[in-house]
């Protein structure tokens, strides 16, 4: 049967059949992971706006407009680009743009997602050379540039600004200077997914040449919307560049964006979703806005180290987004994320890959102030606490 009870001819309402429709129930969530994260009110009223024409003079202004906004908090007076597609397609278009096969990259690396920008380059058949850190370190320049002394005709280098399953921040502006002084020409990609938005990274100042991000993190809008800023030299590269792409081409994107448009159709709810929450972040300001961060980043590690539990990150290069804590011998991770969830209403992130079981992560990025996170906080310390004393007790006995 048809789930229309009539059809709309002449103007008559169309009414739903009288059938039930089952929706999924979302209880109610203190979501401190570092993305997807919380959706200001404002912003799920425009997520539930009706179609428009992804050809149409609406979208062109709401597409123009949310450029000009990125433009500022990029800090860069080059293009902005938008894929639909979560992060790891901006790490492929970065990759596929500006490259040619069997050219000499290098991939700084400090967790998950630093190696996975890494395993994309190779997938594509660049010669990279990795210059690995250990987890929960940031990447040292100084032997960065010992790395790179001996790397014939280096033609990029991809680095993450902010690990996010390590909660430790690179100093981009050290690692660019130490590649600029020995190659001055090669291409900088930085993955800054959970970062931008939130933590100062200055594209022109810093000289970078691609910078990325992803709609779920600090832009308070659901995942779905890659976005990527192209600087001049990475144009120049684009336009020698031989690997293949059609999806992910800089080149069209660039063209559409001159007419308004995407090459392709668009999530158009996602960007009414920025479009209004960019124009939130624009009233609070860019500068406030990194305060705010590195007021909970702080807020956060004072109150883990008042738990009596150890940062997994260095503490002088830890998130203001994401705050890794190790384990403390004994304590069941998932028991632990899964009371809380079930029970405090409160959402945290396991480890990644080996640190499964051995970390979990708060996220406080995004649409997020100190309330809702120092209740995440002291739910944590309550949980803590209750297990610890359950396992002294078993011990005990």
């Amino acid at each position: 049967m048809s789930i229309f009870a009539g059809r709309a001819l002449k103007g008559e309402t169309v009414a739903l059949a009288t059938k039930q429709i089952s929706m999924v129930n979302i209880p109610h969530q203190n979501l401190r992971i570092p993305g997807p994260t919380p959706i200001p009110e404002p912003v799920l009223a425009a997520l539930a706006q009706p179609m428009i024409n992804h050809r149409g003079p609406e979208f062109a202004a709401i597409l123009r407009r949310v450029t000009e906004h990125l433009r500022y908090f990029f800090q860069t007076r080059y293009d902005i680009l938008t894929f639909p597609s979560a992060g790891t397609g901006a790490m492929e278009a970065a990759v596929v743009n500006l490259f040619s096969p069997g050219e000499q990259v290098a991939a700084i690396t400090i967790g998950a997602f630093g190696e996975r920008f890494a395993a994309i380059a190779e997938v594509f058949g660049l010669h990279v050379r990795r210059i690995a850190f250990p987890w929960g370190q940031a990447a040292d320049p100084d032997v960065v540039m010992r790395e790179l002394a001996d790397v014939p005709d280096l033609k990029g280098v991809l680095m993450t600004h902010n690990e996010t399953s390590t909660g430790v921040t690179n100093d981009v502006a050290a690692l660019a200077r130490a590649v600029r002084e020995r190659y001055p020409d090669a291409l900088i990609a930085v993955d800054a997914v959970s970062s931008l938005g939130c933590i100062d990274l200055p594209m022109d100042a810093l000289d970078l040449d691609v910078v990325f991000t992803g709609s779920q993190k600090g832009w308070m809008v659901p995942p779905g919307l890659a976005i990527v800023g192209v600087g001049p030299r990475a144009w120049a590269a684009n336009a020698r560049a031989k690997l293949p792409r059609m999806y992910w081409d800089f080149a069209a994107a660039r063209r559409s964006l001159e007419k308004g448009q995407t090459p392709y159709t668009p999530p158009v709810s996602l960007f009414y979703g920025l479009d209004v929450a960019l124009q939130l972040m624009r009233e609070e300001g860019r500068e406030a806005i990194f305060a705010r961060h590195a007021r909970l980043g702080a807020l956060t590690r004072e109150r883990i180290r008042l738990m009596g539990l150890e940062l997994f990150a260095d503490r002088d290069h830890a998130s203001n987004t994401v705050t890794a804590v190790r384990a403390p011998e004994g304590l069941d991770v998932k028991a632990l994320l899964k009371a809380l969830r079930e029970e405090d209403g409160v959402v945290l992130a396991g480890g990644q890959q080996h640190l499964e079981g051995k970390i979990f992560r708060i996220g406080h990025l995004g649409f997020v102030h100190e309330p809702e996170l120092t209740a995440a906080l002291d739910a944590l310390e309550r949980r803590i606490g209750k297990m610890a004393g359950s396992t002294q007790q078993i011990a005990a006995s």
